[in-house]
């Protein structure tokens, strides 16, 4: 299981795509700190590529990568070694290749810049989001057997957590606007990492003020200790849940 880890390790961090994906959240990253007049206002709008540039590259970069490493894993799984270490290396490896390039990227900037409880909170939030987003596609990709479709798959499930929840939530506000919806709004978020994270950035961001009354009930929930850890524990309940229903398909899956 070490040496499949190590070699997808190796193999991604040397891939030209991950090298320019590196640089580019690198470049990004120190011009936005650089133009702004404050720490602040750089993660403010550093969140948006955490939030939307994150998800898509590792959703759609582990699709083709598990699609094009075909031949790879028949060729291991004819071998006497179990398909769920197998699966376990495949999601280490992109995994942590992906979230070591978020934090060249991302991370480091944030930590010569902003080196605050916020920036942390930003940077743990990447990490998960990347996790996620890796155990998202290999879900997508183990679904569907052509890749045409996994891809699509894989984009589709990008665009319903980053733009088309968001759509349903105003339109269920909007259709029981009369009613109290305080609890609902609450396990709504906890339905979608991308938002549960941008909620958690902006309470330690102190700018829930502007999210309105809706703002105050996600401070007086996730605002607290206890709040806090339950936010963290919902985002490493969809790396788990997710791994597990792919790794449970992968199993059965006849190659």
């Amino acid at each position: 299981m070490k040496k499949i880890t190590k070699y997808v390790l190796t193999d991604i961090l040397r891939n030209k795509i991950i090298i320019g994906y590196t640089i580019f959240l690198l470049l990004i990253s120190l011009s936005l700190f650089n133009l702004e007049d404050s720490a602040s206002k750089g993660l403010l709008s550093l969140l948006n590529i955490v939030l939307i540039i994150i998800p898509l590259v590792c959703v759609i970069f582990s699709t083709i990568y598990i699609y094009n490493s075909a031949e790879f894993i028949e060729l291991l799984v004819s071998q006497p070694l179990k398909r769920k270490q197998l699966w376990l290396s495949l999601f280490t490896g992109l995994a942590g290749s992906l979230a070591f390039s978020f934090l060249i990227g991302i991370g480091i900037p944030v930590l010569l810049y902003a080196a605050t409880a916020t920036g942390y909170i930003m940077i743990a939030m990447g990490l998960l989001l990347t996790v996620i987003f890796v155990a998202i596609a290999m879900f997508a990709a183990v679904i569907a057997r052509d890749k045409a479709k996994g891809i699509g798959l894989s984009i589709f499930l990008w665009l319903y957590f980053s733009l088309l929840f968001d759509g349903l939530i105003l339109f269920v506000l909007f259709q029981f606007q009369d009613y109290p919806l305080e609890k609902f709004m609450v396990v709504a978020s906890a339905l979608n990492p991308i938002d549960l994270s941008r909620i958690m950035v902006l309470l330690k961001m102190d700018t829930s003020a502007l999210m309105g009354y809706t703002g105050a009930v996600f401070r007086d929930f996730f605002g607290t200790n206890t709040g806090f850890i339950i936010a963290i524990a919902i985002l490493l309940g969809w790396i788990v849940v997710v791994f597990w229903w792919s790794l449970r398909k992968f199993i059965r899956k006849d190659l």
